[in-house]
């Protein structure tokens, strides 16, 4: 499809997208009943979901993906699973692996081109509770993972539609916006975190990961080097973000699906537009506001531009 024109305009303020990153980020509050629900998955780990629900009784399911380091507590995603239940949607919010407050069992945990974890909740959800339209809304890291998954399988009948927000398709241009002085606030920022996690991984696993190589790490890419690549059994961060990108994937979607990225998203490289695949691929929307930054897309009544636009996408369809 060509391009959609995008209407969106932030607040004055938040035409800074820095400002509306950091915003969004630290002091957006959407707070959300859930109900918590253990998966135990095929190799004997686990990841935990959170539930919200409609009104009445339905057969229609989003299933939310949070970003790097995030959780189904984000605002992020608690603010689009808010109003997708208030149209009628439960909505079932993925932790990956180690990101509900408990580490997972195993060594390797989540990554962003992780898609059977997404297949194995979808069948979950399916086979447990009947949902027979469900709609995934991915999140930056998320939603990657929305789009590999729905551009690199078969995809079964109660899958509607895709939505995709702040999305990293290309990660070495991600990776490499992200290492920029401009962004070394956020980069050191999720360093800490995933060192943090780190630390308590080699608790559990310390013939797998020595301490000086936890010390090595001064970089994200470096964690990806170190953890990430060997951990999920790709040769270094450069094959990791090759074959985990979902850019490669996106001429192969076949539902409808929607991408919104920000042109002043500083987490974003060029190749994170993908206008040449939208036009190219009837199924594939691309819009991109020229304010928004990562996942700041601040309006009205704490309902953000991107959550009442994807709503507004799934009953267009």
């Amino acid at each position: 499809m060509p391009v959609l024109h995008s209407t969106y305009t932030p607040p004055f303020y938040f035409k800074n997208g820095f400002l509306a990153t950091v915003y969004s980020g630290l002091l957006r509050r959407v707070p959300l009943e859930q109900k918590r629900e253990r998966i135990h998955l095929w190799d004997g780990d686990f990841l935990d979901v959170d539930w919200s629900y409609a009104d009445s009784k339905t057969d229609k399911l989003i299933i939310l993906l949070h970003g790097l380091e995030g959780h189904a507590q984000r605002p992020y995603v608690t603010g689009p699973a808010t109003l997708f239940n208030q149209n009628g949607y439960d909505a079932l919010a993925m932790n990956f692996r180690g990101c509900s407050g408990e580490q997972n069992r195993n060594y390797y945990s989540y990554h962003s081109g992780a898609t059977e974890d997404l297949e194995e909740v979808i069948q979950f959800a399916i086979s447990k509770y009947n949902y027979n339209e469900i709609v995934l809304f991915g999140i930056s890291l998320g939603g990657n993972l929305v789009l590999k998954y729905l551009g690199e399988r078969n995809v079964l009948d109660q899958i509607k539609a895709g939505i995709a927000i702040s999305t990293p398709c290309h990660l070495y241009g991600s990776c490499k916006a992200l290492h920029h002085p401009k962004n070394k606030l956020f980069h050191d920022r999720f360093l800490k975190d995933l060192l943090e996690r780190l630390k308590e991984k080699q608790k559990l696993f310390p013939e797998e990961l020595s301490t000086e190589a936890i010390k090595s790490i001064k970089t994200l890419k470096d964690f990806d080097d170190v953890y990430t690549s060997k951990a999920h059994g790709f040769k270094d961060a450069i094959d990791y973000y090759t074959q985990s990108s979902s850019l490669q994937f996106l001429n192969d979607i076949s539902v409808p699906s929607l991408i919104i990225n920000a042109l002043n998203d500083s987490f974003l490289s060029p190749e994170c537009y993908p206008v040449k695949e939208a036009k190219n691929n009837s199924n594939l929307y691309l819009e991109m506001p020229k304010y928004g930054g990562h996942v700041g897309f601040i309006d009205k009544n704490n309902v953000y531009y991107n959550e009442y636009r994807g709503l507004e996408f799934i009953k267009n369809l």
